[in-house]
């Protein structure tokens, strides 16, 4: 198995919005991609990096929310979400996002194509699942913005792009509406209000709904003591499975392949020995781990138990961002002029909205990023008892759409 660009996690939606960006320039230029070819393409160099992006934004947050929160990411629609940003950007603050995108290795006309390609061939990989992309613009009517901004956009990006009278009320409704129906619902609502100095919101929404290959028996999934990261004790809906999985075994972990619909996309479950704990293994699992675990993973027969749960979580990620690099897009130095000759914006925040669901027979995952852009100013039973970590992930590409943390099933909320 190749290499993962993203961390996808199972049933995905994931929505990026910017809001205004602070007037200011890159040397990279956005070229215009040639045409999908119909098959799913990512250069080795653009998944070896991006899936080192999708452990660093988990090994972040992890550090940020502690041992006792349950996390739930989309590397992917983040990803995607700051590409798109990156092509307003210039000078440094490009520079910055490139480098914390792990596209160093790229051009940015090479990692335009791969954005495309994503977009018109990863939803098509699988029959049996439903994984839909899309991507917005919302701007404030008053606010000029570069027409080659708009063109790599709708040409790259696919986006939808609408001028709004941000000061009308029901613009906010709008742009919820656009989120909810592209999310199946997951995800009724990205923002409250707009602030008089936001100018532009960029959406990315990721929807994927997969039914195990070989789902688990309702009738099978009885109440199991979960130990909990503090020593203390819940009890959850264990589901149980005994069929043949992939499966590997490390000295800190153990993990666990349970694959969706014709087995193109499926969920990793990565289950730390009781000697350590899903945090430890957040803050050392790299790329490269990763990729020679796909190598190692081989059937055998496995009495299995995951937990069923529900989660809808929400972070901001202005902090985990400017520690993995990119500091400046978030000060009144970004610069931001490939969107506007008004050269004035910031990027005044990043966050996502997510939500997954896992049963016996499948999952369903929603993500939102909303980035907003603002003028200045083993041979026995396995189970999940524990906190675990989870990937979904596409196999024959290596993309990773979402990582999760799980440290307690019974939480619904972040």
């Amino acid at each position: 198995m190749k290499t993962n660009p993203f961390s996808i996690l199972t049933a995905v939606i994931a929505v990026s919005l910017l809001t205004a960006i602070s007037c200011r320039n890159s040397t990279v230029s956005p070229d215009t991609p040639p045409n999908a070819t119909g098959e799913l393409r990512v250069s080795a160099p653009f998944a070896n990096q991006t899936t080192q992006f999708a452990f660093d934004l988990a090994r972040q947050i992890t550090a940020e929310e502690g041992q006792d929160k349950n996390i739930f990411v989309s590397p992917l629609s983040l990803h995607i979400a700051l590409g798109m940003i990156l092509n307003g950007a210039n000078g440094a603050t490009a520079a910055e996002i490139q480098k914390t995108l792990k596209l160093g290795a790229q051009t940015l006309a090479e990692a335009n194509q791969t954005y495309q390609n994503l977009m018109e061939n990863l939803p098509v990989v699988d029959p049996k699942v439903t994984l839909t992309l899309a991507n917005s613009m919302w701007y404030r009517n008053t606010f000029s913005v570069a027409t080659s901004f708009q063109d790599i956009l709708k040409q790259t990006f696919k986006a939808e792009i609408s001028a709004e009278d941000f000061n009308d009320p029901a613009t906010v409704g709008k742009i919820n509406s656009w989120a909810s129906e592209k999310t199946n619902g997951r995800i009724p609502k990205v923002i409250d209000q707009i602030q008089p100095d936001n100018v532009m919101f960029l959406m990315n929404a990721l929807y994927f709904k997969g039914d195990w290959k070989t789902q688990f028996k309702p009738e099978q999934t009885v109440d199991t003591p979960f130990k909990l990261a503090n020593g203390s004790q819940t009890s959850v809906k264990m589901m149980r499975l005994n069929t043949s999985l992939r499966q590997a075994f490390r000295p800190t972990y153990s993990a666990f392949e349970l694959p969706y619909g014709s087995d193109k996309f499926a969920m990793t479950v990565l289950l730390p020995a009781a000697t350590s704990s899903a945090d430890a293994l957040l803050q050392s699992f790299t790329a490269s781990d990763w990729s020679q675990l796909q190598n190692d993973m081989a059937n055998g027969m496995l009495d299995f138990g995951l937990p069923k749960f529900t989660l809808s979580y929400e972070i901001k990620l202005n902090n985990a961002l400017s520690a993995m690099g990119m500091p400046t897009a978030f000060t009144d130095n970004a610069d931001f002029s490939r969107i506007s000759e008004q050269n004035n914006l910031t990027l005044s925040f990043v966050k996502q909205n997510t939500f997954v669901a896992v049963d016996e027979k499948g999952t369903e995952a929603a993500a939102v990023t909303t980035g907003g852009i603002s003028t200045t100013s083993m041979p026995v039973p396995k189970l999940c008892d524990r906190p675990f970590v989870f990937v979904i992930h596409e196999k024959t590409s290596g993309t990773v759409l979402f990582v999760g943390k799980i440290a307690d099933p019974t939480k619904t909320n972040s």
